[in-house]
C-alpha cells in the first residue's frame, strides 16, 4: 500500500534511559519508512542517542529536540517535529504505539475532515496482569465518551498558527487537543480505530499510577466523581451488599465501553471484570494527587508540574481570541 498525496509524516518523540526494546522499535520504524517519512526527535543521553542513530534505519530522520526546553520534555520533541515537518499532517506516537499500514491509511482519510484525530489504543494478547488492570480504565473511559490514547494525528498548520501548545502541562495530549479546539479546529474521535500498544513494564506501570490520577486535575467533573469514590468505599465497607452493587455497576459500565464502536474486536470478554480494581486504585490515587497539588505539583523528571492541562477558555484567551 502507498499513500495518496498528500501523506502524513510520522513523529516519535523519544527519551529513553533503557534500550531494552531498541531492536524491535528499529524494525517497526523500518516498516514505516517504506510508506511515509519518519522523524525521531530524541532527547536521550548522548550514549543512548548514538546507539539509536546506529540502530535506526537510514531513512529515519533522527535529531535532537531543537525547540526551547519545556518542563514537559515530550512537548519539546513534538514542537520540534512540527517545526521540521515537510508534510501537512503528523501522526504523533509514543514509543510503544504500533500502527499497521491500513490504520495509517485510515488516519490519513480521517484527516481529510479534521484538524486532529484521536484513535483508540489497546493492548494485544497475551496481556500481563497490569495491562488487564489498565484496560479496565480504558473501558470506563469509552463508556463515558472516549479514551486518551498515546497517539494523535494533527494538521501541522493549526499548531503553527497557535505557536504550538503549552510545555508546562503534565497531560500533554489533552493540552494539544484543547489547543486545537481553542483555535477553532475540528477533533474527530475515532473510537473504532484500534491501534496496538506494547504493554509497559510492571515497574513503569506502578510509577505511573499517581501521575495518571493527577491528570484529572484538568477535568473538574471527573475529579469530583473520583474524589467521592473513597468515601463511598469506606461507607460501603460495613455493607458488603453495597460493595457488590458498586462492583457490579463498574463492571456493567465497563462492559458497555467494551461493546461500543466494535470494541469486542480487541477487548477480551473478561476485560470488564478488572474495572472495580482500577476504581479502587483511583479512589486512593486521586487523593495522593490532591496532596501533590497542594505541595506545588506532581514530581516529573526532576521538576514539578502543577498544571495538568489548561482549559479551552484559558488557551483561547492566551491566543488573543
Amino acid at each position: 500500500m502507498e499513500f495518496r498525496h498528500p501523506q502524513p509524516g510520522y513523529l516519535l518523540p523519544l527519551k529513553w534511559t533503557d534500550d531494552a526494546g531498541l531492536e524491535e522499535l528499529a524494525k517497526y520504524l523500518e516498516q514505516l519508512c517504506a510508506h511515509l517519512p519518519v522523524l525521531v526527535v530524541d532527547g536521550s543521553a548522548e550514549e543512548r542517542y548514538a546507539a539509536h542513530a546506529q540502530a535506526f534505519p537510514a531513512a529515519v530522520r533522527h535529531c535532537r529536540p531543537q525547540h526551547p526546553e519545556c518542563r514537559n520534555g515530550k512537548v519539546s520533541g513534538v514542537l520540534t517535529g512540527v517545526d521540521m515537518a515537510e508534510t501537512e499532517a503528523l501522526i504523533i506516537a509514543d514509543d510503544d504505539v504500533r500502527y499497521t499500514l491500513p490504520q495509517l491509511e485510515r488516519i490519513r482519510t480521517l484527516l481529510g475532515d479534521a484538524d486532529v484525530v484521536r484513535p483508540q489504543n489497546y493492548f494485544p494478547s497475551p496481556l500481563p496482569w497490569h495491562a488487564r488492570w489498565d484496560t479496565g480504565r480504558t473501558l470506563l473511559n469509552r463508556a463515558f465518551g472516549a479514551d486518551y490514547p498515546g497517539t494523535l494525528a494533527v494538521r501541522t498548520a493549526v499548531l503553527r498558527r497557535t505557536g504550538g501548545y503549552s510545555g508546562d502541562a503534565l497531560f500533554e495530549n489533552l493540552e494539544l487537543l484543547r489547543t486545537v479546539r481553542a483555535a477553532g479546529g475540528c477533533e474527530v474521535r475515532a473510537n473504532d480505530l484500534f491501534i496496538a500498544r506494547v504493554p509497559a513494564s510492571t515497574r513503569h506501570f506502578l510509577r505511573q499510577r499517581v501521575r495518571q490520577a493527577y491528570d484529572d486535575m484538568a477535568q473538574p467533573l471527573r475529579l469530583a466523581a473520583e474524589l467521592s469514590l473513597l468515601p463511598a468505599l469506606v461507607w460501603g465497607a460495613r455493607r458488603p451488599r453495597c460493595l457488590i452493587v458498586l462492583a457490579a455497576a463498574a463492571m456493567g459500565t465497563a462492559e458497555y465501553g467494551r461493546r461500543r464502536d466494535g470494541g469486542r474486536q480487541v477487548f477480551g470478554p473478561t476485560s470488564a471484570l478488572w474495572a472495580p480494581l482500577w476504581l479502587v486504585e483511583r479512589a486512593l490515587g486521586v487523593w495522593v494527587a490532591v496532596h501533590w497539588r497542594l505541595r506545588g505539583g506532581v514530581p516529573y523528571s526532576g521538576t514539578r508540574l502543577k498544571t495538568a492541562a489548561h482549559s479551552v477558555h484559558w488557551i483561547r484567551r492566551s491566543l488573543g481570541d
